[in-house]
């Protein structure tokens, strides 16, 4: 028989109804806020981006969503389709509904592409979220700085946080500050010294300083 947990850690579960699946940890006390976070291209609910941020914000008061999106769903492997993104953005906001809580605010985001695509449903829907959280945006594909994602970044009226690895080929500090300058809301930018795409959660220090920003930006 497994260990309980001490006394005020996290608790996680599986939800798995209504065509969302997660992975909720739940803090050890009373529930200050949501967020409802999505993996990467090529990851799932299980990403260890996810899973050091979901411990960190679940220690400090937060209930945290790990959802693996909709195409992952439907497959365990290989990358989205540009044809499914709208798919998965109506996951998101599913996520939303369903883990929201009444009188404490909710934060939605992601790493990478489930960034990128929460960013997108908050833009195109300004009351999904109170925050945005958002690890490594990728700005644009590795090696390929004409083709920005950016079109919708004007659009984004909620607190945003990024948290951006300095040698993240997906975007250069100095292109990822003119995007950011195009997001009419308060926005922070955490950039986390020598760690590229993955911000190496494991080593870096990139669940203490993103929780830290957070607090700072978006649960005031």
């Amino acid at each position: 028989m497994a260990a309980a947990p001490p006394p005020n850690s996290p608790e996680s579960h599986t939800y798995d109804a209504d065509s969302v699946v997660a992975e909720v940890t739940e803090p050890g006390h009373d529930r200050i806020g949501v967020a409802v976070l999505a993996h990467g291209a090529g990851g799932n609910r299980h990403a260890v981006i996810l899973r050091v941020l979901a411990d960190e914000l679940s220690a400090r008061g937060l209930l945290v969503a790990r959802i693996d999106l909709p195409y992952r769903q439907r497959r365990p492997k290989g990358p989205p389709s540009p044809s499914t993104a709208a798919a998965d953005r109506t996951g998101i906001v599913a996520a939303c509904e369903t883990f929201r809580l009444d009188g404490v605010p909710l934060i939605v985001g992601g790493h990478s592409y489930g960034g990128r695509q929460a960013s997108m449903a908050v833009a195109e829907n300004p009351d999904l979220a109170d925050g945005l959280l958002l690890t490594s945006y990728p700005l644009h594909p590795p090696g390929k700085p004409d083709r920005l994602r950016t079109e919708h970044l004007s659009s984004i009226s909620v607190p945003t946080v990024i948290v951006h690895g300095s040698t993240d080929p997906f975007a250069t500090p100095a292109e990822l500050a003119d995007a950011v300058a195009l997001i009419p809301s308060p926005t922070r930018v955490v950039e986390i010294e020598k760690v590229g795409h993955n911000l190496n959660p494991d080593r870096a220090p990139t669940a203490t300083v993103t929780a830290d920003a957070v607090f700072d930006t978006l649960m005031g």
